[in-house]
């Protein structure tokens, strides 16, 4: 018989679970204070739970807990990356980046990704697997009790297509975001998406208050399939069409990250053309000068290039920052700290 995945559950699902157990409903809520306020990793230091509960719990269920396989902080800035194992010895990423406006995490959703976009170490190797909403869970559990500090704003933009394991990443947000939980404000979370435009059409009719983010990356049809083959199931105006109307649905500012590579997306006719393309929404761009990894020849533009291209869209008054690079000296971009440990491992 497969084992109920425990810290997966929702508070309704849990209480179910408990009365299901022979328990008062009632004990639902102890439990998910262990699981998810006091961020507890072994059923033992459960303490105000009957013995008998804590028995049942190890022998009729999962109690999903990541384990650190090792962290890299940056000299430069303070980030930390991490590398955490999975119960069937899978690795997934995930990052903590400091600011003075609090404690941001960004999670993994998958590990590996399907989406194949070519300036991503994630897509290297492929899909695996979905991850579980404990296991999105445990990656920010195990950093805040890692560093003893409270994560305020939580980014779904590791190794993964959120929208791709979509069921998950809304039992995951609703989880976060619960009063009995970490209570995070649904308007602290990111969920980016290459542009699964059946998703993000379905996402808009949720009745959430997160922030979405499309990882854009280039300004016409054609450059979009160079960069990004989910361009052949979603054209290009179908995907910002997408974004349109989540806007006009949900009220919600959205995002475009652009991935700046020299020679590339970062001429002035992608910044005429960006702007066109984008003109009318009420939007943000996020300009990201591209992380180099090994495996492709891309090359980031030079400061003065990337300062340009945001003068150029800011005079066709776009709304438009250069995301601060965080993490460069510790494999900072998604995929690569869980490449280069395989990698060794394999060695």
């Amino acid at each position: 018989m497969e084992k109920t995945d425990l810290k997966s559950l929702p508070m309704d699902q849990l209480e179910q679970w408990v009365l299901e157990h022979g328990e008062k409903k009632f004990r639902a809520k102890q439990l998910y204070q262990w699981m998810h306020v006091k961020l507890a990793d072994s059923v033992e230091q459960m303490s105000n739970l009957p013995a008998k509960l804590r028995e049942q719990i190890s022998e009729n269920s999962t109690f999903t807990v990541l384990k650190q396989v090792t962290m890299q902080e940056s000299a430069i800035d303070g980030t930390r990356k991490y590398l955490f194992e999975l119960e069937d010895h899978n690795m997934v990423e995930s990052v903590l980046m400091r600011y003075k406006h609090g404690n941001s995490v960004c999670i993994s959703s998958q590990v590996g990704c399907r989406m194949g976009c070519r300036f991503c170490a994630s897509t290297l190797d492929g899909l695996v697997r979905n991850l579980t909403p404990a296991e999105m869970l445990e990656q920010i559990y195990r950093i805040s009790a890692d560093t003893g500090e409270r994560v305020s704003n939580v980014v779904v933009m590791g190794t993964g297509e959120p929208l791709d394991n979509y069921d998950n990443l809304l039992t995951f947000i609703r989880m976060l975001t619960d009063e009995n939980g970490l209570h995070i404000s649904q308007r602290n979370i990111t969920v980016s998406t290459c542009g699964l435009v059946p998703r993000i059409r379905d996402l808009a009719k949720e009745d959430l208050q997160i922030t979405l983010a499309l990882s854009l990356h280039a300004s016409s049809q054609e450059k979009r399939l160079e960069l990004m083959p989910v361009a052949k199931a979603y054209e290009i105006h179908e995907v910002v069409e997408a974004l349109r109307d989540y806007f006009e649905e949900t009220g919600r500012r959205v995002t475009f990250e652009y991935s700046l590579v020299a020679g590339v997306n970062d001429s002035e006719e992608d910044a005429k053309q960006l702007s066109e393309l984008i003109r009318g929404i009420n939007c943000h761009v996020n300009l990201i000068p591209v992380n180099p990894i090994k495996e492709r020849d891309f090359v980031q533009p030079d400061g003065k290039a990337v300062q340009e291209f945001k003068n150029k869209l800011e005079k066709c008054r776009i709304n438009v920052t250069i995301r601060r690079e965080m993490g460069r000296d510790i494999d900072g971009a998604c995929g690569q700290l869980r490449k280069r440990y395989s990698e060794r491992q394999d060695s």
